[in-house]
């Protein structure tokens, strides 16, 4: 049961991102330009699981989201609030379909389950 309300609230979380996105009519072609840019961070892998592991779970936690949405929202700043609704937008969909935060044991061993191959 846990883990299936955690793939519901990111369905949640992607929806109220994109629901903002468009209520603050922010530009659709940066949102399809960066959406699946984070996932760049997986280039860590490259080097070995642990350097991996660090910079995926960098981009893929909430908290660099929500400093770019406060940031924005302080400082009126449009593009970074676009930046940090694509990027919860980003994270919140990989929830939603069983992709979590990674243990540096292995690219599949995730916080929410271990992807099958």
């Amino acid at each position: 049961m846990p883990k299936f309300l955690l793939h519901v609230e990111g369905l949640f979380v992607f929806l109220i991102s994109v629901y903002f996105y468009f209520q603050n009519e922010f530009s659709w072609l940066l949102f399809i330009l960066l959406f699946f840019s984070p996932d760049l961070s997986m280039l860590g892998y490259l080097i070995n699981n642990k350097i991996g592991s660090i910079c995926y779970n960098l981009f893929h936690t909430y908290i660099l989201a929500i400093i770019l949405l406060m940031a924005g929202f302080i400082w009126s700043i449009d593009l970074l609030l676009a930046l940090g609704l694509i990027l919860s937008a980003h994270i919140a969909m990989d929830r939603s379909i069983g992709y979590g935060l990674k243990y540096p044991s292995h690219f599949k061993d995730t916080h929410l389950h271990k992807v099958a191959s």
